[in-house]
């Protein structure tokens, strides 16, 4: 099966990761999409609420959307998540799947600030979404990266690592920042997530003060 992992740390987890990975899994005809949080990225000092929490929270969601499931490898893990990592014991303990890593073409223009950005491209494929305020530039060493590695999903062979595949899709401007803050001043928010995962907020008190 071919695989997208979007990872994050879903806190919480909103339409605007949901909508462009079901675009994602459409235009490309990928099989399923794994949602998989993170424990403690290492790109961020600490997350609001409990993994156990976030967990459930992408849990329901996976639930409603039958083209998602929850990958809570990361949340095992001790330590930093670190994508490399992760990726590798993903690929030990599924070999059967092929699988295609999700990122945003500003996570793309940074990925050489990553612990080992570039064991990725021995594990995995990345599909890249494309940003309008996010250009490479001749100086960026991700342009050489990309002009290398680009394919298309259809050139893709089961056995394929090492490719980067952009993809053009709508893309939400939500955050979970913006929700956690508009939970606090007691807004309204039930159009940026799915009503389970606001149900879920509200029944364990998430995100008030």
């Amino acid at each position: 099966m071919r695989i997208g992992i979007l990872g994050g740390t879903f806190d919480p987890i909103h339409f605007g990761h949901i909508r462009p990975a079901l675009a994602i899994k459409q235009q490309l005809g990928l099989d399923k999409i794994w949602l998989m949080p993170n424990k403690t990225p290492p790109h961020k000092n600490s997350t609001q609420t409990s993994a156990l929490h976030r967990q459930a929270m992408v849990q329901l969601v996976c639930q409603q959307y039958p083209d998602f499931e929850l990958c809570d490898i990361e949340l095992t893990l001790t330590g930093p998540s670190y994508t490399s990592n992760t990726l590798n014991l993903l690929r030990q303990q599924y070999p059967q799947h092929q699988f295609l890593f999700i990122m945003g073409m500003d996570s793309f223009v940074n990925l050489p600030k990553w612990h080992q950005w570039q064991q990725l491209f021995e594990l995995t494929n990345l599909i890249v979404c494309q940003r309008p305020d996010w250009r490479l530039t001749a100086e960026n060493p991700m342009l050489a990266e990309l002009c290398q590695r680009k394919a298309n999903i259809t050139q893709l062979s089961n056995t394929d690592v090492g490719k980067i595949i952009p993809v053009d899709i709508e893309l939400e401007h939500i955050s979970s920042t913006q929700i956690r803050q508009a939970i606090v001043a007691k807004q309204q928010v039930s159009a940026l997530l799915p009503d389970v995962v606001l149900r879920y907020i509200q029944q364990h008190h998430l995100y008030s003060v």
